[in-house]
Order: structure tokens, then sequence, then C-alpha cells
């Protein structure tokens, strides 16, 4: 007998092609399409989130979703059936031609992008960025109305279900009234140490080959994904096929490094998720703030560690060997050396919220109407200043057109960076309560029960549960900010 909800699953099932589909095309576009295929890829996406969108948005979906919740259903297919109704609402509010013009304008400014920036051109990038934000405000709009909320919340509810500013408020403002201090008093004590830089230059192939191995220490599947350059490090694809990227400099190789750590990351979830559920919504990712938290715990909790790093030392020797700088103590102290920068992806783990904080500032304003594009840059810069004592007048490449978010309408998503590294700091420390040994296993590089907790409690669930639940399921307590503070203190005071 054909039910409600075994049509709707073959439906989305049919949407989940096309978004593989459209995944790996997007990838492409960022990795090794040649330049002059910009426009027939853009417009070959758009029609594809045009199909898409009509097919999520048919009149007999919405029938089916009304029906279906008369069925009889067990757990796992009510959750499915929940985050089918939340993905249908969140489609059908938005014509298509809405659809069409922004993936359009978005990859329009996405492919400007890599040649403005590195040519400091922001009135070219204003341009493009301006018509996104039109689009974006227009979007938020519609989705405010339908539900009531601010405007800026409908587009964070797309990356953060249930987040809301008035929460990142309290958030964040709890962090801005001790992570300053910490950060002032970490970095003038660290100044005292020596830090000698590696020298290179560092071969990209080598580097490459370095990432390799610690991508297979970190349990990464290469039969089911792959790593490959792009101008902006980026995890893509589906969980079958997995894209990671990262970029490189031949004069220094932890960048590179870590971006594949934190790629990987994001790349383990993917290939957990619950495989007997793929193609359906529960099995996908259960926010942005979870997927980040998963890469910050590969990162950050975990690849920053004193034990990890001197595990994966001998990896680091053995491609590039014991040269001036590479000393095994010297290694450590790079990667947990704080210092304010002015690149968010460069950053360390105590200035990033700053990096966060002003971001999620400003595309709050923006998308409320409260400021306008030309008003970034000067913006950028007072906050610049005032979070991290930074200078960016003029420097718009390494200041506000530094990342790749807000080029196609990714307003909402950068406050899940800081959310995911609270989070990871509350999995991590609770994992080492559950594994009393974790630590000793991570200094023999043996991580087999870390990748089996994190499993247990968080990739094999999918979007199952809500945020709150998931992770009181996993902790005994939804987010509790302490976690992320008892960390940083803990690490960063005995540098100190």
């Amino acid at each position: 007998m054909t039910t409600a909800y075994s049509q709707l699953r073959a439906t989305f099932t049919r949407l989940s092609r096309f978004s593989h589909l459209s995944s790996i095309a997007g990838w492409d576009m960022q990795t090794m399409m040649p330049a002059e295929g910009s426009k027939a890829r853009s417009e070959a996406l758009a029609e594809l989130s045009v199909l898409q969108h009509q097919i999520l948005t048919a009149a007999q979906v919405g029938e089916w979703l009304q029906q279906a919740r008369q069925e009889d259903l067990n757990d796992l297919e009510q959750a499915n059936l929940r985050e089918m109704h939340r993905q249908y609402q969140h489609a059908a509010l938005l014509p298509e031609s809405l659809v069409e013009a922004k993936s359009l304008a978005g990859a329009r400014c996405e492919h400007a992008w890599r040649r403005q920036r590195p040519a400091n051109d922001w009135e070219g990038f204003a341009d493009n960025l301006r018509e996104v934000v039109k689009l974006s405000r227009q979007e938020a709009t519609l989705r405010a109305e339908a539900a009531g909320i601010s405007r800026y919340d409908s587009l964070l509810d797309l990356y953060e279900p249930g987040m809301t500013a008035v929460k990142l408020d309290e958030i964040f403002g709890d962090l801005k009234q001790w992570l300053p201090s910490l950060l002032q008093q970490v970095v003038a004590r660290q100044q005292s140490q020596h830090f000698a830089q590696p020298e290179g230059p560092f071969a990209i192939d080598q580097q490459k080959a370095l990432g390799l191995k610690v991508m297979k220490r970190l349990g990464f599947n290469f039969d089911a994904g792959r790593l490959d350059i792009s101008a902006h490090p980026f995890c893509g694809g589906v969980p079958q096929d997995v894209r990671i990227t990262t970029r490189y400099n031949e004069q220094e190789f932890i960048t590179a490094m870590m971006g594949v750590v934190h790629e990987t990351g994001h790349a383990r979830y993917e290939q957990n998720l619950p495989k007997e559920w793929l193609g359906q919504p529960v099995a996908n990712a259960r926010s942005m703030g979870i997927h980040e938290s998963q890469s910050l715990l590969f990162e950050m909790q975990l690849g920053c560690s004193d034990v990890f790093l001197q595990s994966i030392y001998p990896l680091v020797i053995e491609q590039f060997g014991l040269r001036p700088g590479l000393e095994q103590a010297n290694f450590i102290k790079l990667n947990q050396r704080v210092q304010p920068g002015l690149i968010r992806v460069d950053a360390d783990e105590v200035s990033y919220p700053a990096h966060i904080i002003l971001r999620y500032e400003i595309e709050q304003a923006l998308i409320e109407g409260e400021i306008e594009v030309e008003d970034i840059p000067a913006l950028w810069n007072s906050k610049m200043q005032q979070y991290l004592g930074l200078d960016t007048v003029g420097n718009y490449r390494d200041g506000c057109m530094q990342d790749i978010h807000w080029t196609d309408g990714g307003f909402g998503y950068f406050p899940t960076y800081t959310l995911g590294a609270m989070y990871a700091a509350q999995l991590f420390q609770t994992a080492n309560k559950a594994v009393p040994t974790l630590q000793e296993d991570i200094t023999r590089g043996d991580l087999t029960a870390l990748f089996q907790w994190l499993n247990q409690n968080i990739w094999q669930h999918g979007s199952r549960f809500s945020t709150d639940q998931l992770i009181a399921n996993a902790t005994g307590e939804t987010l509790n900010t302490g976690y992320f503070r008892r960390h940083l203190e803990s690490r960063y005071g005995e540098l100190a």
C-alpha cells in the first residue's frame, strides 16, 4: 500500500540526488573549472536550484505532509517527517524567481571575488555584493513575516535551528566580559617566549603528502572522498563522496596542515551520518553549529593539544626533515601561539571568537537594514580596532573581503563557528571523562575510542534530535559556555 509518507520518502530521495549533483558541480566550480566556464555553470546551477524548488514546493508535497501526520510512524520516521516539513516550509516561502536570482547573483559574486580579492578591488566586489544583499533581504523579509521573527533570526534559523540573536547576544556578551583580558594576558606572557619560524621552503607536494597522512590518522575514508586545492578551504560533496580542500604556502606548512585537520573533522561527520537513512532529511547533519563543533573538535580540542602534536610530529619530520625551527617543542608552541591577526581562518582559538563577533554584528545590521554595503569597510576597521587592536584601512583583501560566505548570501552562518567551538569544548571534555585513557591513546596515535564516542553520541544520529537534545544526550546538559572558558584557561593559562 502506497502511503503519504512513502511518497514523501521517494520525493526527498530524488531531491537528494539533485543535491548531490549540485554539490559536486559547486566543488568543481571552486577547484578545477576554467574561468570561462563560470557563466554557463552559474546558469546550470541556478536551473537546478529552481528544479529542486519546484519539486519540493509542489502542492502534493504539502498534502502528503498533512496526511503523513495521521499515519503510524516510528520515532525515526516521525523525526524524518519533522525535517521534511521544515525543508518544505523554508522552500515554500520563496518564489522561484527569487531562488533563481539568488543563485545567479551568488555565483556571479563568488566567481568575481576570486579575482577581486587578490586585487584588493573593494569597489568591484561591492557592486556584486549589493545585489546579493538586496536579494538576501528580500528572502529574510518573507521568512520573517511568515514566522513572526526578525529578518536576521529568520536567516540564522537556516543554519542553526532554534538560535536567535537574543541568545547570541547573551552568549557573545558573556565572551566579551572575560575573553579580552585573557587574550591580553596570554599575548603579554607569550612575548617572553621564543618562537622560531621553521625554515622553508616547504614543497607543495610534500605538504600534500603530510596532509594525506594526517587525514589517514584521523580516520578519513579515501574510498569516499578526496583532498584538493581551493582559494578558501572547505568541505563539500556528499557523505558517499566527501570533497575537502586546503590551500598551500611554500613558506610555511602549518596553516595548510591545520586546514586539513579542520576539514577532516567536517568530513568524518559526513562520512558517518546514518547510512541506512542517506537521502532522507533525518540523515543530514543536525546544524552548522554541530558541523563546526566536529571540525573544531578535530582542529582545536584534539589537533592543537600537546598529545596529538607529539603523535604526528614524526610524520612532519619524515616529510620535511629535522630543520631549524622544527624541533618538537617549538612545533608544539607554534601550534599553540596566541597572536591576534587579520585573517579569520588563520586565527588562534583565543582570538578567533572576536573575528566571529565582528562579522555577526556587521551582518545582522546589514540584513536588518541598519547599514548598507558601503558602510562595511569603516565598520569592519572600527571593530577590528576595538576587538583585536588591528587596522584594516584600505586593506580590503585582508579585511572585509577575506571570506567567501557573504558572496552567495550566507548571512547567519558566521555565529555557528563560535557556537561550534563551545559545543566542541563541551563534547571533548565529556569524552575525556567517558574514556579515562583518552589522552594516553592520543599520544600513541590511537584515536579509535574518541571516534567511537563521537559516532555513538553525535555522528550516527544525524538530525534525529534537536541541537539541544543532541548535546544534552551526549553531555548531560545543553550548551554550557563554561566548558569553553575552562578549556582556554586550562590550555593557555598553563602556556602563559
